[in-house]
């Protein structure tokens, strides 16, 4: 299909323009959907999404970066890290553009964004939208939602979204009620939006954007007692070994003392919160039918990247591996033929497609992506880091590629869960992987790191205990040390580099 004729698709005919409904989540791995193979989790919302006969299901989605910055700074531009200048959790960047959101608003559209988007350059600004309803992690007297619990009997709580620090990786039961947890009040504002949508005629384009499951696990009560009998086996390699130079956090289960119990503690409440953001979808779908909205609606869901929840005997994201990597993403559009495709798709795919769909121009080159509605890759790229740190990936539908400048290697892999690294130059597909990778990293835009500790692989470092920087809430302290009396001091400190 001709270029024009994909950016027309869906305002053809006089046809009414459809509205978009985004749905986002941080940290969630692609194998946290029922339906789709995972017979431990209940997620009744997403089932009824992704098993739709409109819906394109992507099994082989992988993150521009399995760290948070990046990967939405990726989805924003459109375009990979290579090409933003930005591959880790801080503001650097060389991108200079307004975003694919800013689009639909200068076509009409009524933008909205709720929730969490970790935009480094402007936290608080509108990144295109008509309005936004802010809910970032760390408490800021700018925050939406800082501001609507002010005004509730539970002021008080301070961690909202679960303690940091020294519980980062504990699980937690929040001190705040369902009805007045982040994850509600994500979906309280997304039904209250679609309520009044449309009524001025106008077509909507609503990003809904869930600080959950990222850690700290914290769902409410009880729906931390909602996976007390069912759990996920975590994956180990035989050679554990050989993934040293993967592992690119500090989270390993022996440096957190993680016991094989509190390990399947941490995954049920993993779940849970997987489970309260699939229970606020399923109350997001059931306003867009009541208003009649749903058969014009393209619905969208996906997340950053995933968290290794044990596998490879270590917690978090920051590697190439598929647990961290890979995930989940649904696009549901109206009147096309949907399935599950096994093509390799990304996050940067997600400003041509969503485009194309509504009918709303954009330059040529512009995007690294494509429109997944009518085209296909061949490869997709993810990076974490440049210069001696630097981790990338080159990923098919059936295998991929890793670089990892600490131990200065390659891995392939062509079976899932990454099992066995059978990386080997007289392989023909590895020397194509290769150079596709490699030219890749060579048109990096991304400054490498100048300073700071020197950057060596986790497993290699001895353990005694872990230290983690405090990383309580800056904007907070002097409330938090008022609520002591005389003569209990408390220990507070903040660091917003590393969430």
């Amino acid at each position: 299909m001709a270029e024009n004729d994909r950016r027309a698709r869906g305002a053809g005919n006089g046809a009414e323009r459809p509205n978009v409904l985004f749905i986002f989540t941080d940290q969630q791995r692609r194998d946290t959907i029922s339906a789709l193979g995972n017979p431990c989790i209940v997620t009744p919302a997403l089932d009824s999404i992704a098993t739709a006969p409109d819906t394109s299901v992507f099994d082989r989605c992988y993150t521009p970066s399995p760290v948070c910055v990046p990967a939405r700074l990726a989805l924003f531009a459109g375009q990979y890290c290579s090409r933003t200048g930005n591959n880790n959790n801080n503001a650097v960047s060389v991108y200079e553009g307004e975003g694919f959101f800013k689009r639909f608003t200068d076509a009409g559209y009524d933008t909205c964004c709720i929730g969490k988007m970790h935009y480094k350059k402007d936290p608080y600004g509108p990144m295109g939208f008509r309005r936004r309803i802010v809910q970032e992690e760390m408490a800021d007297p700018r925050d939406d939602y800082m501001k609507w619990l002010r005004g509730t009997p539970y002021r008080n709580v301070f961690d909202y979204n679960g303690q940091r620090t020294e519980l980062y990786y504990i699980p937690q039961v929040s001190q705040l009620p369902a009805e007045a947890h982040p994850t509600q009040w994500i979906g309280d504002r997304a039904v209250e939006f679609i309520n009044g949508a449309g009524r001025s005629g106008e077509p909507f384009f609503l990003f809904a954007s869930f600080i959950h499951p990222h850690p700290p696990f914290a769902p409410p009560s009880p729906w931390n007692k909602l996976y007390r009998s069912r759990v996920r086996p975590a994956f180990v390699p035989e050679d554990e070994d050989s993934y040293r130079d993967l592992l690119r956090n500090r989270y390993t289960l022996d440096a957190l003392a993680i016991s094989p119990r509190r390990r399947e503690l941490l995954v049920q409440h993993y779940y849970a919160c997987v489970s309260f953001v699939d229970y606020q979808i399923g109350r997001i779908v059931a306003a867009l039918k009541e208003r009649g909205l749903y058969d014009n609606t393209i619905i969208v869901f996906s997340s950053d990247h995933g968290e290794l929840l044990g596998d490879y005997r270590s917690m978090g994201k920051r590697t190439m591996l598929d647990a961290a990597s890979n995930i989940p993403l649904l696009i549901r559009v109206p009147g096309c033929t949907g399935g599950i495709r096994h093509d390799p798709a990304s996050l940067v795919d997600m400003a041509p497609t969503l485009l194309s769909a509504c009918g709303i121009g954009y330059p040529g080159g512009e995007f690294d992506g494509v429109d997944l509605m009518s085209d296909r890759h061949d490869f997709v790229f993810s990076q974490y880091e440049s210069g001696p740190a630097e981790t990338c990936m080159a990923a098919s539908g059936t295998d991929k590629l890793v670089w990892s400048a600490i131990g200065g290697r390659y891995f392939y892999f062509d079976s899932f869960p990454d099992g066995k690294d059978r990386f080997d130059l007289s392989l023909p597909r590895v020397r194509e992987l290769k150079e596709r990778l490699d030219a890749y990293m060579s048109s990096d835009r991304c400054p490498a790191p100048t300073e700071g500790p020197a950057r060596t692989s986790p497993l290699l470092q001895e353990y005694g205990s872990f230290y983690a920087p405090l990383d309580d809430h800056c904007s907070t302290m002097d409330e938090e040390r008022a609520r002591m009396p005389e003569g209990y001091p408390i220990t507070l400190g903040c660091k917003h580099t590393d969430y």
